[in-house]
């Protein structure tokens, strides 16, 4: 079976459309995940139109537009929509103030709100898996989603953040299948940031290449392959040295794919 490959562009906040096709192009990508936020190629005063321009420009490369990050106002969707884009990719933060099972209740009802816009522009909203305060295991994940026609909410299954929860790949995979609609291969894992002689240890991610991180990526592919997974697999090409995202996203990608061809 074939796989689709898509790079998060939101590196590349600076470059014209046509620049950014290119870039993608020649790194080997067939699709992206494009960060429709402020500050970036397409206006957010003119999403829909300029969505749909971007996809023209990425489509002369024989690029295609697989997942949108952006916030969840109708604009959005229809800007989706424009551009041939099925998944609005969103995390669901937590309110520290309330208690977790009381929050997830309001966040489920709030996600019945946007079922109508879902089946309105055919585009899937999908929630991913994040450490810190936002649904990080993939458990929560579940709770949420499986409430959900797969085709109106559905999960984007993070492996570098069900690492830092300590999961097994496998395990984490088989909750969530049912529910699943794109793959993240990201990875890193937790280190020390202060010394011996602080009065308490503290612990923050470090995100680095598929095979220095928590999550085991040839665990990943091997379950994908045997279960036939069928959506695209997207690279975040989020690394704790930004500086190092041209240098290391074609070594990302090359290993991916030799896990799965």
């Amino acid at each position: 079976m074939s796989y689709r490959y898509s790079i998060f562009t939101k590196p590349y906040k600076n470059l014209s459309m046509d620049d950014l096709a290119q870039k993608v192009r020649a790194m080997g990508f067939g699709a992206i995940e494009y960060p429709l936020r402020e500050g970036y190629q397409v206006s957010l005063g003119d999403a829909e139109n300029g969505m749909a321009e971007l996809a023209g420009a990425m489509g002369k490369y024989g690029i295609a537009i697989s997942s949108v990050a952006s916030a969840t106002e109708e604009w959005a969707f229809a800007a989706c929509q424009a551009a041939g884009c099925k998944i609005l990719r969103i995390m669901a933060s937590t309110d520290p103030k309330a208690r977790y099972l009381e929050w997830e209740k309001s966040y489920i009802k709030f996600l019945e709100g946007l079922e109508p816009l879902a089946r309105k522009y055919g585009v899937t909203v999908g929630i991913q898996n994040h450490f810190g305060p936002m649904v990080s295991a993939t458990m929560e994940l579940k709770r949420i989603v499986e409430k959900f026609d797969p085709k109106c909410v559905a999960a984007v299954w993070d492996a570098a953040h069900s690492g830092l929860a300590g999961e097994r790949e496998e395990q984490a995979l088989d909750i969530i299948w049912d529910n699943l609609c794109l793959v993240n291969f990201k990875n890193g894992y937790y280190r020390r940031v202060n010394g011996p002689e602080a009065p308490y240890a503290k612990f923050e991610p470090y995100f680095t290449l598929g095979r220095h991180g928590a999550a085991d990526y040839r665990k990943i592919a091997k379950y994908l392959k045997e279960r036939g997974y069928k959506g695209d697999i997207c690279l975040p090409a989020e690394y704790s040295d930004e500086g190092l995202v041209d240098e290391l996203a074609p070594l990302e990608l090359a290993y991916v794919k030799s896990l799965f061809e």
